[in-house]
């Protein structure tokens, strides 16, 4: 079980930002360029990782996995719910804006 403690509204924002990011790569890499999206994602989740104060779990089953390893990436599991709903709230948030920046033709 991972000790790293992960709280604060600093981590929190910087998750929803990175969850946020990684959703609006994904649905613009699918409006304009299919086949890269492997690679936007592997690329948004490296510089997310170095460039956000959450180190970008961007994604629950990463938060649950993460909690169960005592490395500098991982989070105390008592501090996993709120990161959980941090990136609830950057999904949603990231899914609204690509709809109104991708609108369906």
């Amino acid at each position: 079980m991972s000790v790293k403690a992960r709280t604060g509204l600093g981590q929190w924002t910087g998750e929803a930002i990175a969850t946020f990011g990684l959703i609006l790569t994904i649905i613009g890499t699918i409006k304009h360029r299919p086949s890269w999206v492997p690679v936007s994602v592997a690329a948004y989740i490296t510089a997310a990782y170095w460039f956000t104060s959450s180190t970008s779990f961007a994604n629950p089953a990463i938060t649950i996995a993460r909690s169960l390893t005592n490395t500098f990436a991982g989070i105390a599991p008592h501090d996993a719910p709120l990161f959980i709903v941090a990136q609830m709230v950057g999904a949603g948030c990231g899914a609204l804006a690509g709809k109104a920046l991708f609108p369906a033709q």
